[in-house]
């Protein structure tokens, strides 16, 4: 599997970095991040750290197959280019050609509460079929610390995009 996964602005920059150090290392993973992200991540082995200004990088192409893309967290700004078809940076541009080419993209928006505005883009985008995946708490996994809840927000991430994962006690899994 080869995964897209961009980090856009800087609160809940963590999230972003959290999931991409719990994915499994056979997934191949392409990583745009932008300024205000830069100096929280690390080069790690299977990643490919891509430049959010080079609109021309393998991602930015149909014809370069991945199967999926998340942006985490994904700004109201990055959501507002990606409604209304804006690619002016690699992430969204990434983001245009998962739509068209009609592949899986997931955006987890940061913000709380949403203006009228950012509701009507996320509407229109899962209408297209965007998986809208904010980081909201499970209180039934029973998270006694950020970690766990980080675990769980990634967790039901991983199971939007089919990856396999053990990061969170599941509903009545506490019974068996």
């Amino acid at each position: 599997m080869k995964i897209i996964i961009a980090v856009s602005g800087a609160s809940g920059v963590n999230l972003g970095t959290d999931f991409i150090k719990k994915l499994p290392t056979e997934i191949k993973k392409y990583i745009i991040i932008s300024d205000n992200a830069k100096t929280v991540m690390q080069k790690e082995k299977n990643r490919f750290y891509l430049d959010d200004s080079d609109i021309s990088a393998s991602v930015a192409s149909g014809s370069f197959k991945t199967d999926a893309m998340v942006v985490i967290p994904c700004s109201m700004n990055t959501l507002a280019k990606i409604s209304c078809g804006i690619s002016d940076t690699l992430t969204t541009r990434a983001a245009s050609v998962m739509l068209k080419e009609g592949r899986k993209l997931l955006l987890a928006p940061r913000e709380m509460p949403y203006s009228a505005i950012a509701l009507e883009n996320m509407l229109k985008l899962s209408r297209l079929g965007v998986i809208i995946a904010p980081p909201v708490a499970g209180y039934y996994s029973k998270p006694e610390n950020l970690e766990q809840m980080s675990d769980f927000f990634i967790g039901k991430w991983f199971d939007l995009l089919g990856i396999d994962h053990n990061l969170f006690k599941r509903w009545g899994e506490e019974n068996e």
